[in-house]
């Protein structure tokens, strides 16, 4: 590889969430952490060099997008996932579930139903539940090792009562799915059939694994593409969440308006220099790191289904199809959430995210993130059997 991801960044004392949050979340600063959604790599070298030339100047005023931002997202959206979309089309937005957040107090009321699909992100359940929104679950089905959607349940939810929106984790988080386009535009069917708006939150899109690729759901249908308001990133693919750089594509002009008219009147819908910047660079120069990260996290996933098969058998990977995310069944090991997290913890000084927190459906699992140095998964992986298996 061009590029080293086994190099182990000391990160402590960098204001990192993911280490510096330890003790406040797990009682222990001294846990191998594999939680939060961010990797250890760092960023690719064109994100650093562009970042570097635009501190050089040393004047950071009001700034206005560079023309080359929109471009290189129309361009990357098309060459990357085929989805032909218009600069028009695009707003810069200061974060994903912020993203969400606005969406449903643009779209939505007090008290109106909006449907979820757990085990799932967890802002899709808290973000609307803040807002006085009532959530609607209609679980995914764990059928084979992967998950599906329940389009019967779907139906049935909107046989029995009014929804507004329902909230879409395409790829999903945390199971790892790259939804087919066949699942889409049934989903985009029954939702334009019944006045259904759909969220999709594709952070993850630009990580799909070997032998996948991501479908934006605005691009399957033309329902789809009516009904739709979709928010991505480049933070996730390129670790750089701390610059905050998520946007919009929203090609139904009413909805865009609508959207647009409540982001513009409190300025949301203005971006940084340095998001501007750093998007901008990734999009254009950062494809081949990209891809030798998603390579790298391939094989990060390959040693964790292995290394479990040979040694704690008892817990299954639940294997992603797309992003850095492995969603851990430790359903045969027998224990109570609270034993488990135990395990994990205390036992195996190891720092996951309880699958409870994702909602229906989490009971038993953990989530692991394998975005890190391979000799870390190692690590980790030892004393975890150490704490199974004694």
């Amino acid at each position: 590889m061009k590029f080293n991801f086994d190099e182990i960044i000391d990160r402590s004392h960098t204001g990192s969430v993911k280490q510096d949050k330890l003790i406040t979340l797990y009682g222990d600063a001294d846990l191998i952490p594999l939680w939060v959604a961010d990797t250890d790599f760092k960023s690719p070298p064109a994100i650093i060099e562009a970042l570097q030339k635009r501190v050089e100047h040393g004047i950071f005023g009001y700034t206005v997008p560079p023309e080359d931002y929109l471009h290189s997202i129309v361009r990357w959206l098309n060459k990357r996932h085929g989805w032909e979309v218009l600069k028009e089309h695009i707003s810069f937005v200061p974060g994903v579930v912020k993203g969400i957040a606005f969406a449903v107090d643009v779209f939505t009321e007090t008290g109106d139903n909006i449907i979820i699909q757990p085990p799932v992100y967890h802002p899709f359940r808290l973000v609307p539940t803040a807002l006085e929104r009532n959530v609607v679950n209609n679980p995914l089905i764990l059928d084979n090792g992967q998950y599906r959607m329940d389009f019967d349940g779907l139906r049935d939810i909107l046989s029995r009562q009014t929804c507004r929106m329902l909230i879409l984790c395409n790829p999903h988080n945390p199971g790892g799915r790259v939804w087919s386009d066949a699942e889409l535009r049934e989903l985009a069917e029954i939702c334009y059939d019944h006045g259904v708006m759909v969220i999709s939150d594709e952070i993850h899109a630009d990580m799909a694994l070997s032998g996948f690729s991501h479908i934006p759901f605005a691009s399957v249908s033309a329902k789809a593409e009516e009904i739709s308001l979709t928010l991505m990133a480049p933070s996730k693919s390129f670790n750089i969440a701390g610059i905050v750089s998520s946007f919009s594509v929203i090609p139904n002009k009413k909805i865009r308006e609508q959207y647009l008219n409540y982001l513009i009147p409190r300025e949301l819908s203005q971006g940084t220099i340095f998001a501007y910047t750093a998007t901008t660079a990734a999009y254009e120069e950062g494809e081949e790191w990209l891809n030798q990260m998603n390579d790298y996290v391939q094989g990060n996933v390959d040693f964790v289904d292995n290394y479990l098969k040979e040694h704690i058998p008892q817990i299954k990977a639940i294997l992603p199809e797309a992003s850095f995310l492995v969603w851990l069944d430790c359903r045969q090991l027998d224990l109570t959430q609270p034993e488990l997290v135990n395990l994990f913890v205390k036992k195996a000084h190891l720092a996951l995210n309880d699958g409870t927190i994702f909602g229906q459906g989490g009971e038993g699992f953990m989530r692991l993130n394998v975005g890190t140095a391979r000799s870390v998964l190692e690590k980790a992986l030892k004393n975890l059997k150490i704490a199974v298996n004694g």
